[in-house]
């Protein structure tokens, strides 16, 4: 194989990462002012501010006000490089990755490759749920929910109506909490006035969360909090429960209840994204890569791994650290500095992850916090914490303009209680079975 498109030799030590979220957009940059040459790797060319995901999936957002072309964001670093490719091996030994354009050779390898959506082995599962992991995932989603409600004003059998205007979200961590919320107020709002003949008193949304309480991992305050705004809001929600099986229409619980709907949302898990050519002895549980203290993957000197895909045990995270951004950003901060100290001869610093709290919004003036300030825990709830919610969410996004776009998306939001961006554009979750059983209801119109 030829190797990859011309990249300068700089005569400095080659640090690649393989991954541009916020791990391994957090180190390129704590990587500026370091003597090496910075070398990013990723399917696509944007970082992706994977919390919104769910605003842009319900039309709140518009995809660019999420989203950050690496080139704007590093390109004055002038040690920076970046290429569009996928990643499908590393040789260790040689120090070369291996790509869809060709082979490129590293001093250091990062790996800061994420999470990918957990469907537990569930073939049909993963066939028929729709997972938003992604912006496409989120447009998918978008598209095929109005599409869905188009189809519905054509549609004669009470069932089939409200399998299409019905939503199975599983999991009750923020993902689907928040997902729900915002759906709610969708129903309340928006989409009666959009599609006048429709009923949307039939419309029901339904939270399936397979422990004994949503957002787990948060306070119990903000998850009693989380259920009586879920259900003030007119969301069913079912704690103790799985969905066993779902077909494109029918999810089956293991209590046995069954839901109709043609639009599952899975937000039930994550398991990593692990790329091949490394010791399987090196992965451990979820396929996260077993790391030491320096962020080190285990039995390799120079290869590294950060985020999601890092599985750092310590006395107080036994399980490696929560699969969110605050871990990954820390640690892609950190890893810069270690680096530095390692080509200057010096001792790495082991990784203390400061944990500042969690949060997640429900819907309009509702959301809870857990925050961690001065070593103290605060817990808020209501039109304090959705405020919190949303200037953290803002701040954290990577350039002014996504900033600037999204403040003032939100507040013409809250003002008009009105999601603007109701459009179909791209693909649609279609299953052809399922299309051809329902035009068998269609009405004569």
């Amino acid at each position: 194989m030829e190797g990859l498109t011309k990249i300068d030799d700089l005569g400095q030590p080659r640090v690649v990462i393989i991954g541009g979220g916020f791990g391994g957009l957090a180190l390129a940059q704590a990587l500026a002012g370091v003597p090496v040459q910075v070398v990013l790797i990723d399917k696509h060319n944007y970082h992706t501010f994977q919390p919104l995901l769910y605003q842009v999936a319900t039309a709140g957002l518009a995809p660019d006000n999420i989203v950050a072309p690496f080139r704007k964001t590093l390109g004055r670093q002038k040690n920076f490089y970046f290429r569009l490719a996928e990643v499908q091996a590393i040789d260790a030994t040689a120090q070369v990755v291996e790509t869809s354009i060709g082979l490129l050779r590293y001093d250091y390898l990062v790996l800061a490759t994420g999470a990918t959506a957990n469907y537990f082995g569930d073939a049909e599962m993963q066939r028929h749920a729709i997972a938003i992991k992604s912006v496409g995932d989120a447009l998918e989603l978008r598209n095929t929910v109005l599409a869905n409600f188009e189809q519905a004003l054509q549609l004669g059998d009470a069932e089939k109506l409200n399998s299409l205007l019905d939503f199975v979200i599983v999991g009750g961590g923020p993902t689907g909490v928040e997902m729900a919320g915002a759906l709610s107020e969708l129903r309340a709002h928006v989409f009666p006035k959009d599609y006048r003949e429709l009923d949307f008193r039939e419309m029901d949304i339904h939270v399936v969360q397979s422990g004994p309480v949503l957002l787990k991992g948060m306070s119990a305050e903000a998850s009693a909090q989380a259920l009586l705004d879920l259900r003030a809001l007119g969301v069913q929600v079912w704690l103790d429960a799985r969905v066993k099986s779902y077909d494109g229409y029918t999810a089956t619980l293991n209590n046995g209840q069954q839901l109709i709907t043609r639009t599952l949302i899975w937000a039930a898990g994550v398991t990593g994204a692990p790329v091949a050519g490394l010791g399987p002895a090196c992965l451990g549980p979820g396929n996260r890569y077993q790391v030491d203290e320096h962020n080190r993957v285990a039995g390799y000197d120079n290869v590294f791994a950060i985020g999601d895909i890092a599985l750092m045990k310590t006395a107080a995270y036994p399980d490696g650290h929560p699969q969110v951004a605050q871990p990954a950003l820390q640690q892609g901060r950190l890893l810069g500095q270690n680096l530095a100290r390692l080509l200057g001869g010096q001792l790495m610093q082991p990784f203390e992850y400061a944990d500042k709290g969690s949060m997640a919004t429900i819907g309009r003036n509702r959301a809870v916090a857990d925050l961690k300030l001065f070593g103290r825990e605060y817990h808020l709830g209501g039109f304090l914490a959705w405020m919190a919610w949303s200037l953290v969410h803002v701040i954290a996004l990577v350039n002014y303009r996504s900033r600037i776009a999204v403040a003032f998306t939100w507040a013409w939001n809250y003002w008009s209680q009105d999601k603007g961006l109701r459009y179909i554009l791209g693909r649609v979750k279609a299953d052809p079975v399922v299309n051809a059983a329902s035009t068998a209801g269609k009405a004569i119109v």
